[in-house]
């Protein structure tokens, strides 16, 4: 398949892509492009890399017709999704969850790494749903799977054999929950062991409250340090970072960076679970990932969660969840919005180490086009995708529409 995109800006001058066989073959002006080659217009659209959303939960999206939320916190989330997830089968997920991925993908997201319960209430059904799904949209979007324990594993073992067949099975990335175990410590080990096993990246969820003592983080360190694990661990949520002095935070941000230790925030969940709902003066709920990100960590942006009793609205759009993240973290520059585009495309990109995909003849035609001015301009206005090119070909192509003025 071969085609021409024109009027593409990336700075100060507009250019054209010469997509081929499923690679950039030529960037350069419009005139210096094959004339008998099907020709789209970008209109000014910027290029970018796909996003990456590198923490979602695919298999417990969309689930608030079966859940009565009344209280809004954790411990009432975990419970209600726990419930939930028993009477889950496999088309159940895969239907749930293809409307979420159908979602990111047209949000211009490209790659994801999905968290999937393995326990003795879901079983397998909700794995094996994801790796349809996977199998299914490989041609849209990289999906990774990350076999997941949320309600713990000291206290149930039995997960912990359903993790092991999971990852046989064809699972990417091992994924611990420690704050719901009676033994964090334990849990975190028995994570490490179940990645040493199959040679996997680590994912936890972690510090999910904002309570600054009781921190699992030094413990995560250490054993990322002993078992050189370095560059393959991320943490999520990590919300007690808003609640520690800066001169604590700054010390275990720099014992992250030491480690390898990547930092995924989750400003949507993060923000609705956290603080006393009767306190007129609550605070945002987040870990404040500029400042973090200031220390050296590699720091991400992700949705986590879509209509369910943890995030109860959401539409997968990553630059939606820039743009309320820095709201919330009363950024404003131009500098720091860049920051925040960054921590929705090259930065996770990192995280699921996928590395984002450069503008370079002979590089992979994987790309997104925004209609926006820069990337300051696409955080601050939520700006839409106009064009998604995957595997060298056009898979979505909406210019604005125009207005019809007058009387």
């Amino acid at each position: 398949m071969s085609f021409v995109i024109d009027n593409i800006q990336n700075g100060d001058l507009p250019f054209s892509l010469h997509i081929e066989n499923g690679v950039i073959a030529a960037i350069g002006t419009d005139s210096a492009m094959p004339a008998d080659t099907e020709r789209y217009d970008a209109a000014g659209a910027m290029y970018t890399p796909g996003f990456v959303d590198a923490h979602v939960h695919l298999d417990k999206a969309l689930i608030l017709d079966r859940c009565v939320i009344c209280e809004g916190n954790l411990p009432e989330a975990v419970r209600l999704t726990a419930a939930a997830k028993s009477a889950f089968t496999e088309d159940d997920v895969y239907a749930r969850a293809e409307k979420v991925l159908e979602m990111a993908v047209r949000a211009g997201t490209q790659s994801m790494r999905s968290f999937v319960e393995v326990d003795p209430r879901a079983g397998l059904r909700s794995f094996h749903a994801l790796k349809r799904l996977q199998s299914d949209w490989a041609d849209m979007i990289d999906l990774q799977l990350c076999v997941f324990a949320q309600d713990g594993l000291t206290q149930e073992m039995e997960t912990y054999t359903l993790m092991r067949e999971a990852m046989a099975l064809g699972g990417d990335v091992v994924g611990g929950c420690p704050y719901t175990d009676p033994d964090p410590v334990a849990h975190v080990s028995l994570i490490f062991d179940l990645a040493a096993e199959f040679n996997a990246d680590v994912d936890f969820h972690i510090d999910f409250n904002l309570d600054p003592a009781g921190t699992i983080l030094p413990e995560i360190i250490a054993q990322t340090t002993a078992r050189d694990w370095r560059g393959r661990v991320t943490v999520g949520h990590a919300t007690k970072f808003a609640a520690f002095t800066p001169t604590r935070r700054a010390e275990l941000a720099q014992a992250m960076v030491a480690a390898g230790i990547a930092l995924v925030v989750l400003p949507s969940t993060d923000s609705f679970l956290n603080g006393d709902r009767t306190d007129p003066l609550r605070p945002r709920g987040i870990a404040p990932a500029a400042d973090i990100a200031g220390e050296g960590v590699m720091v991400a942006l992700a949705s986590n969660n879509v209509q369910n009793p943890f995030t109860p609205f959401g539409d997968a759009s990553l630059i939606r969840m820039g743009g309320y993240y820095a709201n919330l973290d009363q950024l404003s520059s131009d500098a720091q919005m860049e920051h925040v585009f960054q921590m929705i495309c090259e930065n996770p990109a990192h995280i699921v180490r996928g590395g984002p995909v450069s503008l370079a003849v002979g590089a992979p035609a994987d790309f997104i086009l925004i209609a926006a001015q820069s990337r300051s301009d696409t955080i601050r206005a939520n700006r839409p995708v106009m064009g998604i090119v995957k595997g060298g070909r056009i898979r979505l192509w909406a210019p604005q529409p125009p207005l019809t003025r007058g009387f």
